[in-house]
């Protein structure tokens, strides 16, 4: 009888170090991503959102810094440099409105004020007026629209009813109207900073039935799902399921049309400030500028082109943020 040509050979049992090394690629391999993680991701493949995004945070810092950049640079918002000033024709001397190491972009004309420093300032009270209102917007929004699409029935009907009118409203007359009858003091501000509260309490107030009606849709359709049906069966009261279950769904759709409507309201403000209602003189603000511009469109036109630009480059960064923060937090959505 031949003995066999190969003898089974017993395999070697893996090592302790190894088999951890498994247990932790398991742990890896399953391990569950939260929702911020997942839409963070999304948000890093859109170069065009990513680009937005560092803008708008270089326009909060640049606004934000504005006191330190200008003295860098050694220039007053307020300060006139009428020697640079042609006095004949009222414009900048030198070529493109006065640009030179001194005045990065130009100074404006008659006065001879720093461009550059004063598109700063600017940015803060159009930065300033976008978010504020923006805020306001979105609690006034949230609260009342939450209300009605959880309680339903008169309360329902009743702010639906006050959505409809407000969207109907001529937002930008009523704004000029009591803008213009406002007095110069009001709770300890005066001057500019009236017209800077009541162009936020305005502008967020008459904004909130857009974001209103979102979240009231989206309430609607979050009060009928299973997991508020098993908090209702066991006993969970309407504060409970309003603040644990309908709230933290409802972020992602808030978040969104907050980064919509900044913009929006950052062009409202430039409307208001070029029609002259907005902020006074000597307060920089970039449709104040635009509003001056146009006496000397053709013989100084840097002076309309540097605040259009400003402008511009603002709403642009903000609504391609805005979308890509859409499409990150609700990817099935359709633009």
């Amino acid at each position: 009888m031949t003995a066999p040509l190969h003898e089974p050979t017993a395999e070697a049992a893996p090592s302790a170090a190894e088999e951890a090394a498994l247990i932790s690629a398991d742990a890896k391999a399953v391990q569950g991503r939260s929702l911020g993680r997942i839409a963070w991701e999304r948000l890093k493949r859109d170069k065009l959102a990513l680009t937005g995004g560092i803008v708008v945070l270089l326009l909060i810092a640049v606004a934000l810094l504005a006191p330190v950049i200008t003295n860098l640079v050694g220039q007053d918002p307020d300060a006139y440099h009428e020697d640079l000033i042609d006095p004949l024709f009222g414009t900048p001397t030198g070529s493109l409105g006065g640009i030179s190491g001194d005045h990065l972009l130009g100074v404006e004309p008659v006065n001879g004020r720093d461009i550059f420093a004063r598109i700063l300032y600017g940015a803060r009270i159009s930065l300033l007026v976008g978010f504020l209102s923006a805020i306001v917007a979105v609690i006034l929004g949230t609260i009342l629209g939450v209300l009605a699409g959880f309680f339903g029935g008169w309360v329902d009907s009743a702010i639906s009813r006050v959505m409809d009118g407000l969207l109907a409203f001529p937002q930008l007359l009523f704004i000029i109207a009591l803008v213009s009858v406002m007095p110069n003091e009001l709770l300890g501000l005066t001057g500019t900073g009236v017209r800077v509260f009541v162009m936020i309490l305005v502008i967020g107030f008459f904004g909130w039935p857009y974001i209103g009606r979102v979240v009231r849709g989206q309430t609607l359709s979050l009060r009928e799902r299973e997991y508020v049906e098993a908090a209702r069966s066991l006993g969970a009261g309407r504060l409970y399921i309003l603040f644990k279950e309908l709230l933290p769904n409802l972020v992602a759709p808030i978040i969104v049309y907050t980064t919509m409507m900044i913009p929006t309201n950052i062009l409202t403000e430039a409307a208001l400030s070029f029609l002259g209602v907005g902020v006074k003189p000597p307060t920089s603000s970039w449709g104040q500028m635009l509003s001056g511009a146009l006496d000397y469109y053709d013989s100084d036109p840097m002076y309309m082109v540097v605040p259009g630009v400003a402008i511009f480059i603002t709403v642009l960064a903000f609504n391609l943020f805005g979308d890509g923060v859409r499409d990150a937090l609700d990817p099935k959505g359709s633009r």
